[in-house]
C-alpha cells in the first residue's frame, strides 16, 4: 500500500481540502434566524429580501416556457437569445449607450456573476479591493476563487458615508487586480456619484486596473430611475465588470438569475467558462426574466417606493429617538443602516433586540470593519408591519 495513502486514512479530512476553502467564514445572517426558530411572533427584517411574490406575469412566461417544452439545454450557453436580446434594449435605453447583445452573459443568480467575474480576471495572490460596509459573500468569494480580499471602508463622517478617492487610490499596489464596488451600496445605501465613476474609470485605464461594479439595487435608487452606473461611460474597450441581478427589483430571489456586463471581448471566454462551471442557465427561468426585463417597469417602480416609504417610516419612528444614531438617508437599495449610541457590539444589540422585540436585524460586524457599531434593517417590506416592528424597538429602547 502507498505510504503516502496509508498516512491519509486517519487525517481529518479537511486537511485534504485547499486553505482558501477551509479557511472560507461561516457565521452568516442565516444563523441568526436559525436561532430565532423557536421564538415566536418575529418580524424578520434580517435578510435583503421583500414581501411580495413575483408577480402573476413573470411567473406565465416561464409556466408557458415549460409547457411549451422548454426543459432542454440552451443552445448558446451565455443566454437564451429572447433574453440577450431583451438586456440589450434594455440596458440602452436605461444607460442611453448601444450596449449590444455580445456584451451580456447570463448567469444562475448574481452571486454566480460575481464568481464568473472573478474568476475571469484573479489569479492565485492577486488582490482585489473591496469598498466596505460590504455584503459578505464579496469578501469570501474572493478567498473562494484564490484572490486576496483587501476591504477599504468608506467614512462614516458628518453624519454620511463618503468614499476618499485618494486614499482609495494611493491604496492600490501593483498586485491589484480589481476594485469592487457596490453602487447602490449593500448595507449602507452609499451611490457612487457620476464623478466618482469618472475618476475610478479613468483610474483604471491608467493602470489596468479592473473595476467590478455591483449594480444589483441600481434601479432601487431614490434620485431617479437608474443609479448613475459605469455602464453609462464606460466603453466597450474598458475593464468594466458590472453584475446584476434579478433579485431584487423584481422580487425574484428565489429564480436564481443575473446577468454580468462585460467587454464584447470577453464573450468567447465567459461562454467556455459558462460551459464548464455551470452549462447555462435553465431556459424556463430565462423566460421568466426576459418577461420581467419587458413587461416589468411598473413593477421596479412599485419596489423603489414599497423601500422608499420603508426607508421613510425609519427615519420618522427610530431616527428621532436619542439611543439612536442615523445618517443622511440612503439613496439607494433596500435597507437602512444605524447604529444604537454607546453600543458597540452590533450582534449584542441585535441579539436584544429579537429577544425583547421580537424583530430580527442583521448586525454590521458581517459587513466588515467600517460597520461594526450598525445595526442593518430591510426595508422591501408591508408599511404596516414594519411601522409595527419600529414601533417595538423604539419600545425596547425607551424601556
Amino acid at each position: 500500500m502507498n505510504q503516502g495513502w496509508a498516512n491519509a486514512r486517519g487525517h481529518d479530512p479537511l486537511a485534504g481540502i485547499r486553505d482558501d476553502i477551509r479557511n472560507l467564514p461561516t457565521e452568516n445572517i442565516a444563523e441568526l434566524a436559525l436561532k430565532a426558530a423557536s421564538l415566536s411572533g418575529v418580524i424578520p427584517l434580517w435578510y435583503g429580501e421583500g414581501d411580495l411574490v413575483t408577480p402573476q406575469f413573470i411567473r406565465d412566461a416561464a409556466k408557458a416556457a415549460l409547457d411549451q417544452g422548454m426543459t432542454f439545454y440552451v443552445p448558446d450557453m451565455r443566454g437564451l437569445p429572447a433574453l440577450t436580446s431583451a438586456l440589450s434594449d434594455y440596458q440602452t435605453r436605461l444607460h442611453g449607450v448601444d450596449i449590444p447583445v455580445q456584451r451580456s452573459t447570463v448567469t444562475p443568480s448574481g452571486m454566480h456573476a460575481v464568481l464568473l467575474a472573478l474568476e475571469l480576471i484573479v489569479d492565485k495572490g492577486d488582490e482585489v479591493i473591496f469598498i466596505e460596509p460590504q455584503w459578505p459573500n464579496i469578501r469570501s468569494a474572493i478567498q473562494l476563487v484564490g484572490g486576496v480580499p483587501v476591504p477599504f471602508g468608506l467614512d462614516f463622517r458628518d453624519g454620511d458615508w463618503r468614499l476618499d478617492l485618494e486614499r482609495l487610490m494611493a491604496s492600490c499596489t501593483s498586485r491589484t487586480r480589481a476594485i469592487f464596488l457596490p453602487t447602490p451600496s449593500n448595507p449602507a445605501g452609499w451611490v457612487a456619484s457620476v464623478e466618482e465613476n469618472k475618476a475610478l474609470l479613468e483610474f483604471s485605464r491608467r493602470t489596468g486596473i479592473w473595476i467590478l461594479s455591483d449594480e444589483v439595487y441600481a434601479r432601487l435608487y431614490f434620485e431617479g430611475e437608474v443609479a448613475p452606473s459605469m455602464l453609462q461611460i464606460a466603453e466597450d474597450s474598458d475593464r468594466v465588470l458590472a453584475i446584476n441581478s434579478f433579485s431584487k427589483a423584481w422580487a425574484m430571489t428565489g429564480w436564481r438569475i443575473g446577468w454580468l456586463t462585460h467587454p464584447s471581448s470577453v464573450a468567447g471566454a465567459l461562454g467556455g467558462m459558462t460551459q464548464y462551471m455551470n452549462s447555462g442557465t435553465a431556459g424556463f427561468i430565462q423566460a421568466g426574466a426576459a418577461a420581467a426585463l419587458t413587461q416589468g417597469e411598473p413593477l421596479v417602480r412599485e419596489i423603489r417606493e414599497r423601500c422608499r416609504v420603508g426607508r421613510d417610516l425609519a427615519y420618522e419612528k427610530l431616527a428621532p429617538l436619542p439611543q439612536t444614531e442615523f445618517g443622511a438617508p440612503p439613496k439607494g437599495g433596500m435597507y437602512v443602516f444605524f447604529a444604537l449610541k454607546g453600543e458597540d457590539d452590533a450582534k449584542a444589540a441585535c441579539r436584544h433586540i429579537l429577544e425583547s422585540a421580537r424583530v430580527g436585524l442583521a448586525p454590521g460586524h458581517l459587513f466588515g470593519e467600517a460597520s461594526k457599531r450598525f445595526l442593518r434593517v430591510c426595508i422591501c417590506r408591508d408599511a404596516a408591519q414594519l411601522s409595527e416592528a419600529f414601533d417595538r424597538i423604539a419600545k425596547v429602547l425607551n424601556a
